[in-house]
């Protein structure tokens, strides 16, 4: 059917719109489409139409949002025949799988901004998004209101990205950073962050990686085009950073940040043979020159690493209503002009990807370790850094009074001779404690 423009340009036939979860961001996005649905339509050419708001309780009014569009009946909403495009806003995989599958079965594209359900089922459920001919697009799940799904997805198409390296999750950035500029230890940045509203009460799926793994999953799928499940991304999170660790960081030239890594090793492979991949979340050092080093606070930004385009990185707000929902606004404007032109997103083909274990991949090390202060202690830590081939780069000795903390950067060497040289030192009589133990990314001893 032919569709004509008006003065505002935008088509004359609304695209009806069923928005399923009005928290923050649904609430956010909601407001947008009602409140400024003339200058949307005059920016993007395309006019919506709110025709419904999927709530968990009906009963309780909504502040701006007319009661005769909110209802309790998700399954009926995606269902309904005047739904042009579903968004999906309520997060975590149940009800919202059921919910986005029945939609795009039914041949009805759907927006996104649900990290979690796109790592661990985004495949499947582009598979029936292609055999409906619809678009599936979460632009939203990583990284808030910065671009980078679509960058990934069409600007980059085709590149060989050979890293992605972010700081993905806002809450531990905020942490980190508390912790670097005020000296606060990281149950008292936690508080701050809380009494912020930068962290939620339980913070788990922040500070313990869960979040950040999860992005990095589907960061990995798209730049790499392979199947990344978040649940299998090794990560560790950051409750064991200790603000000694932050100044000497700081002493010797570094910051410490949390980083979801994607990283593809076979640069010289062909591009249809199965990928050697790596893709995890870990606290790490990084040197004050790096650019991911200056982005401070609840910032988000992501370093990419290009064979051709060499060197780029999007910075912005990773969380937050109207920033999430400004993203999920430019996904529903693309999945509007799509569904008029016929025309979904490209979706590249998937490869299989050949993941590298862990004790594998070879960086620079920090470790922190107390020591007894006596003679000989120094010779036999050395030891053990040597018996299982990890060289020392550089180190430094502090006074503990009876005991020394002694502070080692290591040359470039494998996690699991790092991991062994660990054990051997606990196994020491004179090692009191292994303290600190962070990767070096970034820096120019790393592999």
């Amino acid at each position: 059917m032919r569709q004509s423009q008006g003065r505002s340009g935008a088509l004359d036939q609304p695209v009806r719109v069923a928005v399923l979860g009005i928290g923050n961001v649904g609430g956010a996005l909601v407001s947008l489409l009602l409140n400024e649905g003339d200058a949307i339509a005059a920016r993007s050419g395309v006019r919506f139409e709110l025709v419904g708001v999927a709530v968990g309780d009906a009963s309780r009014a909504r502040a701006g949002v007319p009661p005769g569009l909110v209802t309790g009946d998700a399954k009926g909403l995606v269902s309904a025949p005047d739904v042009d495009v579903v968004v999906e806003l309520i997060g975590g995989l149940d009800p919202a799988r059921d919910l986005v599958e029945t939609a795009l079965a039914a041949g009805r594209p759907v927006v996104t901004a649900n990290k979690e359900l796109i790592a661990a089922y985004g495949a499947s459920l582009a598979d029936v998004a292609t055999a409906s001919g619809v678009d599936l697009l979460y632009e939203a799940a990583v990284a808030g209101a910065i671009p980078i799904i679509r960058p990934l997805r069409e600007s980059l198409a085709g590149e060989r990205i050979r890293r992605v390296v972010g700081i993905v999750n806002g809450t531990t950035n905020f942490i980190l950073t508390t912790m670097s500029e005020q000296g606060l230890s990281y149950t008292e940045a936690l508080g701050e962050a809380q009494r912020l509203g930068f962290a939620e009460r339980d913070p788990a799926s922040d500070v313990e990686g869960h979040d950040a793994a999860a992005k990095a999953a589907i960061l990995a799928s798209l730049a790499f085009r392979c199947v990344v499940v978040g649940t299998d991304v090794p990560r560790e999170g950051i409750a064991s950073v200790d603000p000694v660790d932050i100044a000497f960081a700081d002493r010797l030239g570094y910051v410490v940040k949390l980083l979801a890594v994607a990283e593809r090793f076979d640069q010289d492979g062909g591009e249809n043979d199965s990928p050697e991949i790596s893709v995890r979340v870990h606290p790490a050092m990084l040197p004050r020159t790096h650019p991911l080093a200056a982005v401070r606070g609840a910032f988000n930004a992501v370093f990419i690493e290009g064979a051709a385009a060499g060197e780029l990185m999007l910075y912005g707000r990773g969380a937050g209503g109207l920033p999430t929902a400004s993203a999920v606004l430019g996904d529903l404007i693309d999945a509007a002009h799509h569904l008029r032109s016929r025309s979904p997103a490209r979706v590249a083909p998937r490869v299989e990807a050949r993941v590298r274990p862990d004790d594998d991949l070879w960086c620079a090390w920090y470790l922190s370790i107390d020591v007894a202060d006596r003679p000989g202690v120094l010779a036999a830590v050395a030891q053990v850094f040597g018996d299982h081939g990890v060289s020392i780069r550089s180190m430094e000795q502090v006074g503990l009074g009876d005991e020394a903390r002694l502070i080692f950067l290591t040359h470039v060497a494998r996690a699991g001779d790092v991991r062994l040289t660990i054990d051997g030192l606990r196994q020491l009589e004179v090692v009191d404690r292994v303290g600190g133990v962070l990767r070096i990314v970034g820096d120019q001893d790393e592999d």
